[in-house]
C-alpha cells in the first residue's frame, strides 16, 4: 500500500545528472521537508543533489519506533519503499550509491537506519541523529552486509523519545552487520541535532566536491 509520495519531495542543490554525490534528508514527526532541508545549509553540500522527501500528514509511520513492527505498518514499509524510490533514481541518474548519503533526525533518522539494514549496499554514509533501528528490543534481524559503510548513531543519554538502551542495541547490531559505525552520545535530555553530528557529516561529505 502506497501512503507516502515521491512526489512533494524537496529539491535543492545540483540536478542528479549533474551532482557529484547526492543527500537524502529524512524529517522528525511532527516536522517537514523544509524543516531537515535546514540542515544542508550547514554541511558542504553545494555539489550535491539534496532530496528532502515529505512525509504523509508529517509522519513516517504512526506508532513509537519500538513497537511490533506490525503496529505501523503498512506506513513504514511505505515509507522504505519511499527511501528505496529515490537511491534507486540517484542511482540511475549515474550516482555510485558510494556517493549515497542517508540522514535523518528523530524519526527519520530511525527510517534512514533501517533503511540501510534492509537494503545494504556500501553507501556513502548513513547518519541516525537522535535515532535508533526500528523495532521491538532483541527482534530477529535478517543479516546485513554493511562492511565498511560509515555509519552515525547519536543522541542524548535522557532522550525522552528515544530510550538509550535501545541506541545502544543498535549501535551493537550495526557494528555486527560490519557497519563503521561512530557512537555519540550525549549527556542531558536535548531532543536536536547537536553540533558534533553536522561535523561528522560534514567531515564526510567535504571530500565529495
Amino acid at each position: 500500500m502506497k501512503l507516502h509520495d515521491l512526489a512533494p519531495t524537496l529539491r535543492l542543490g545540483k540536478p542528479p545528472a549533474e551532482a557529484k554525490g547526492a543527500l537524502i534528508l529524512l524529517h522528525g514527526r511532527g516536522a517537514g521537508a523544509e524543516d531537515i532541508a535546514g540542515l544542508a545549509e550547514y554541511l558542504p553540500a553545494r555539489d550535491l543533489a539534496i532530496l528532502a522527501p515529505a512525509a504523509t500528514q508529517n509522519t513516517w509511520y504512526p506508532q513509537r519506533f519500538f513497537v511490533p513492527l506490525a503496529e505501523n505498518e503498512p506506513w513504514l514499509s511505505s515509507a522504505l519503499d519511499l527511501v528505496e524510490g529515490h537511491v534507486a533514481e540517484l542511482h540511475a541518474a549515474g550516482i555510485p550509491y558510494e556517493k549515497i548519503a542517508i540522514a535523518g533526525f528523530s524519526q527519520g533518522g530511525c527510517l534512514a537506519l533501517e533503511y540501510a539494514t534492509r537494503h545494504p549496499r556500501k553507501y556513502g554514509l548513513v547518519a541516525g541523529l537522535s535515532s535508533a533501528l526500528i523495532g521491538p528490543p532483541k527482534m530477529s534481524r535478517v543479516p546485513a552486509d554493511l562492511s565498511g559503510v560509515p555509519v552515525l548513531v547519536a543522541c542524548a543519554t535522557h532522550d525522552a523519545h528515544i530510550p538509550l538502551p535501545l541506541v545502544e542495541d543498535s549501535i551493537g547490531i550495526l557494528r555486527g552487520f560490519g557497519a563503521e559505525v561512530t557512537r555519540q552520545i550525549f549527556p542531558g535530555y536535548d531532543h536536536t541535532v547537536f553540533p558534533e553530528e553536522i561535523e561528522w557529516l560534514s567531515a564526510r561529505l567535504a571530500g565529495w566536491g
